[in-house]
């Protein structure tokens, strides 16, 4: 099978990139192959379905820009297309006069990439949820809310399909040939190849004789679900994050139809698909991991000793539950009783600097663009992501 060009996995960010290419060049021909059997099996159908507002990233960061930009667009697309959404906005609450600080940072994050946020107080804090616990101030971001994700990722599929982009389910990438790749159900040919693997971004890229310096280090996220009725929080709630790291620390969501989870870990995963037990276990993979883990145990930017023993504490339901705790008032332990599904962050790794990469990453030449590092919040901005996608490989085609 040929195609103009072909990209690979079936995320939303795959399919947001394969409309754009379809929209930027109509008479050309569009494949997207995916390997599981229907779309959003990985992290797009496990996140946590919080639309990002963009104050948590530096200004010069891709994250900065398309995350403000993916908010206000996304939202929109669901308003449009009959999608629920909770417009519940976020508080991001201090726990110690020294947090005051970071929050000050945050503030001045959100001012630069011009996203809107309230510097409020404590009584105003309470008065927008009242069971919230915070320090003198916290931060209100009205255009937080929350979606959900495969709601917003079958729509987006089904316009692909009427749009006359080819969609294969099924189809597992094995390798590259000379005019494109192989799969698990033969070869196709493909004028310009476009990797979005998600957990496989950098096997696939190494294909190509690209991520040198990256591997991805997967990390298992788990969310708490709460069993007090829908309402029972106003707001998400958030603690301030450290950010020297890419996680957000333990915080409420509301998800769109009001009910209340807590979460999620960031726990170390010892293969990539490391979903439940030893489904879709590899030995050859898991090998590499830990070699990979111990390596940074001994050694590494950005602290993961500490960063494990953390997160790996969170596997006890008692503690996750007094982690947050810490941020509203009227926490019961018999409240949180069931794990929901479980999600691996594709987190990239720079394996020379021995650090975790903060931003987006992109390697491409003249044949194919791979899209190494789409974690959190992704998701978010997966309409201007995919719009820059695009106008680098215009770049590339010239």
């Amino acid at each position: 099978m040929m195609s103009d060009f072909l990209v690979i996995s079936g995320g939303i960010i795959g399919i947001s990139v394969a409309r754009e290419l379809k929209r930027r060049y109509p008479d050309c021909t569009d494949t997207l192959i995916e390997k599981e059997h229907s779309f959003a099996r990985h992290a797009r159908g496990r996140n946590s379905g919080v639309l990002h507002a963009g104050f948590y990233y530096t200004s010069d960061s891709l994250k900065a820009r398309f995350t403000r930009d993916g908010n206000a667009e996304l939202t929109q697309y669901c308003e449009a297309h009959n999608i629920p959404l909770n417009r519940c906005g976020k508080l991001v609450v201090v726990q110690s006069e020294a947090e005051h600080s970071f929050l000050d940072e945050l503030l001045r994050r959100g001012r630069v990439n011009n996203v809107l946020l309230e510097d409020i107080d404590e009584r105003t804090a309470h008065e927008i949820e009242s069971r919230a616990v915070t320090l003198w101030r916290a931060i209100f971001s009205p255009t937080t809310s929350s979606v959900d994700p495969i709601a917003v990722v079958r729509s987006m599929e089904a316009e692909a399909r009427n749009e006359s982009s080819a969609i294969h389910y099924g189809t597992g990438y094995l390798g590259r040939t000379s005019d494109g790749v192989r799969t698990t159900v033969g070869n196709f040919h493909a004028g310009y190849i476009v990797n979005a693997a998600g957990l496989y971004a950098d096997h696939v890229a190494q294909s190509f004789g690209f991520s040198e310096h990256y591997r991805i280090l997967p990390f298992k996220g788990l969310y708490l679900y709460s069993e007090e009725p829908p309402g029972s929080l106003r707001t998400h709630i958030y603690p301030v994050p450290d950010l020297r790291h890419p996680f957000l620390g333990v915080h409420f969501i509301v998800a769109v139809d009001g009910h209340v989870k807590i979460g999620p870990t960031a726990i170390p995963a010892f293969w990539r698909e490391q979903y439940i037990g030893l489904n879709n276990f590899r030995a050859t993979e898991c090998g590499e991991i830990l070699t990979r883990q111990m390596g940074l145990l001994m050694s590494s930017g950005f602290g993961f000793v500490r960063l494990a023993w953390k997160e790996l504490r969170k596997y006890s339901r008692k503690h996750m539950v007094s982690l947050a705790s810490a941020l509203i008032r009227g926490i019961k332990h018999e409240h949180y009783k069931q794990w929901g599904k479980p999600g691996i962050r594709a987190q990239l790794l720079n394996i020379k600097t021995r650090k975790l990469e903060m931003d987006f990453v992109f390697e491409a030449d003249r044949q194919s663009f791979h899209i190494l590092n789409a974690v959190s919040p992704g998701f978010t901005c997966c309409m201007p992501f995919s719009r820059y996608v695009c106008d680098a490989i215009g770049e590339k085609l010239i």
